[in-house]
């Protein structure tokens, strides 16, 4: 496995203790300490798969590092932060993030996080989508119902996503969880169902699409 990841994280131990997993999982890893180094590194390499960022480091924070990267590159960023509001994740996806990870996290999740997010890159999976009357920007987290923008939540994203990649194909409840939740989530279908229900409320004419399969799950409906 020839791939390189540059991990930003100010916190030694924490450093030390993630890049001992990425490289028993046969990654190869860049270290950087601040925000400085990490672009430093970034830019005089420029082969990188995939990068972590810690959101509070020094000299230069996550965002500006991740906003820094995404001008140059759309390599995925998978952003670390001891902050986990809404407003926060918002922020960190503005920036150019691709995925959002709350400290305090288990390592095994991580990695998780960062070969889905390896697999989702290969094969193209993170491209905008539009159907049903319905756009999606991936990279700039937006949504726009016939022309108007959507202000919706990542998780609520995250699910319009996944049913526009699979339009016309019914999903199972537990597909859904695992997928737009990662196999970490323990939750249950009703979790689905409400954030359908929401969804469906904040696209307007558009959430008649998204049809209930009974005792199944849901599909997104439509011609083009």
């Amino acid at each position: 496995m020839d791939i390189k990841i540059l991990l930003a994280e100010d916190e030694d131990n924490i450093r030390k203790l993630v890049t001992s997993y990425l490289v028993k999982e046969g990654f190869h890893v860049a270290e950087a300490a601040d925000g400085a180094e990490a672009i430093a590194k970034f830019d005089a390499e420029m082969d990188f798969s995939l990068v972590i960022l810690d959101v509070m480091m020094p000299k230069k924070d996550g965002y500006e590092v991740a906003s820094h990267i995404r001008n140059n590159s759309d390599i995925p960023i998978l952003m670390l932060t001891a902050r986990d509001t809404e407003t926060d994740e918002i922020t960190g996806f503005n920036s150019g993030a691709d995925e959002y990870i709350s400290k305090p996290f288990s390592p095994r999740i991580l990695m998780a996080r960062v070969k889905n997010l390896l697999k989702r890159t290969s094969q193209n999976s993170m491209q905008d989508i539009e159907a049903g009357g319905i756009i999606v920007k991936y990279r700039e987290r937006i949504v726009l119902i016939d022309g108007e923008r959507a202000v919706l939540t990542p998780k609520e994203f995250d699910l319009l996503y996944y049913l526009l990649q699979n339009k016309n194909i019914v999903l199972s409840r537990s597909q859904i969880l695992s997928t737009v939740w990662d196999w970490d989530y323990f939750g249950d279908d009703r979790t689905v169902d409400t954030h359908i229900k929401c969804l469906r409320s904040k696209i307007g004419e558009c959430g008649k699409k998204i049809v209930t399969v009974r005792k199944i799950g849901y599909k997104f409906e439509c011609e083009n």
